[in-house]
């Protein structure tokens, strides 16, 4: 199998050999018959430690993404919380970007750092910036987004695992905006590649999950054996993706391609019509000729993807009338379902970075274009910014 949308559907999903389903069963189980002491039947014992329909939507994610070991979780959080304990100690530091997700500084800055972890911040966009926070020996980690939550930054992938390798630190890549579909960090050099499974992943806002894959081979030999690592913290600690929820989101990631194609389409119209209003102030947006990043985002990603920020004339308490106002948009947190959502990210998703160097624009808008009809998308943004 080489093709996308063909490792979406077959890869970690063959027919069922009993009964010929050519949709993977969901084994609601906690336990498993031995045929007798330590004899296991593929090696299932107990649905913690390892699921058939776990194991089916590991296998699938890991093929999306070129790489060696899939391991699904209970969420985001939980899969960054897996990486970050499966792979620091206490006295270790790490990289992570000025402009993150609230709940990834919020892990770092009250969770990790209170068990030993230090941490410094960078632009993702500026692979000499990311080099000066280096602290030689001691530095593990960098954090990378691509695009970053809310303000779409760009990273030079290929650059960052360069200067991390020569640093003796793993890249690891969240690709949750972008989706494996878009984007394929681990071929640019990462070492492991992190999805919020809720957003592009499921696709259909039904279901809350995480994902990690681990490259074949990793650029810092200390770390060789990180699949065991974060194998061994998922069962540890627990976190894991139930069977339903595998199976939820092993049903998005059929469609994973022809949806972000249609998100694509839909978030440029959206962007051009934003260009035509002298009450939009900013737009961000890696598709725009105009933006930091847009050349190394066409270099390393399929097309832009479906998510779109701005700012608008008149503040924030303007910023934040214009989204009650909209109709058709769904004023709500989370990204990359199939309707499209818009929230203001200072009051909501961002909220945790207030006061930091994190906090965001407070006229700031997110949009997540869904796959509706682009013109109803459009005219519901004009009647909303007109007031």
């Amino acid at each position: 199998m080489t093709g996308f949308s063909t490792k979406a559907i077959h890869a970690g999903q063959e027919p069922d050999p009993t009964t010929g389903a050519v949709v993977p069963a969901i084994y609601q189980t906690s336990t498993y018959k031995q045929d007798g002491v330590g004899g296991l039947r593929g090696g299932y014992e107990y649905s913690r430690s390892a699921n058939p329909t776990r194991t089916a939507l590991e296998e699938c994610i890991a093929a999306l993404e070129g790489g060696a070991k899939g391991f699904a979780f209970a969420s985001g959080l939980a899969a960054e919380d897996a990486i970050m304990r499966g792979l620091l100690a206490p006295g270790d530091h790490m990289i992570i970007p000025t402009d993150a997700y609230g709940g990834t500084f919020r892990l770092v800055d009250k969770v990790q750092k209170a068990w030993g972890v230090d941490y410094s911040l960078a632009k993702v966009s500026q692979p000499d910036a990311i080099r000066g926070e280096i602290r030689p020996g001691v530095t593990k980690l960098i954090w990378l987004e691509t695009p970053t939550n809310p303000l779409l930054g760009i990273a030079d992938i290929a650059a960052v695992a360069q200067i991390a390798h020569e640093a003796g630190a793993l890249l690891v890549v969240d690709n949750t905006f972008a989706s494996a579909y878009l984007q394929q960090p681990l071929s640019l050099g990462a070492d492991i590649v992190l999805h919020s499974t809720t957003k592009y992943s499921g696709g259909h806002s039904d279901v809350v999950g995480g994902a990690v894959v681990v490259a074949e081979q990793i650029g810092v030999p200390e770390f060789a054996d990180a699949a065991e690592r974060i194998g061994f913290h998922q069962n540890s600690m627990g976190a894991i993706a139930g069977p339903f929820d595998s199976w939820i989101v092993l049903r998005g990631l059929k469609t994973l391609a022809v949806r972000m194609e249609r998100h694509c389409d839909n978030a440029e119209q959206i962007v051009q019509f934003l260009q035509s209003r002298d009450d939009v102030t900013h737009i961000y947006y890696p598709g725009l000729d105009s933006r930091p990043g847009h050349d190394v985002a066409a270099k390393q990603m399929r097309r832009f993807g479906g998510m779109v920020s701005f700012q608008v004339a008149g503040g924030e308490q303007h910023a934040v009338d214009v989204i009650g106002r909209t109709k058709l948009w769904t004023l709500g947190e989370s990204l990359g379902g199939v309707e499209s959502l818009i929230e203001h990210p200072g009051r909501m998703t961002h909220a945790s970075v207030a006061g930091t160097e994190l906090e965001v624009p407070a006229d700031l808008i997110r949009l997540s274009v869904g796959i509706e009809d682009a013109d109803d998308l459009i005219a519901d943004l004009r009647q909303a910014l007109d007031g």
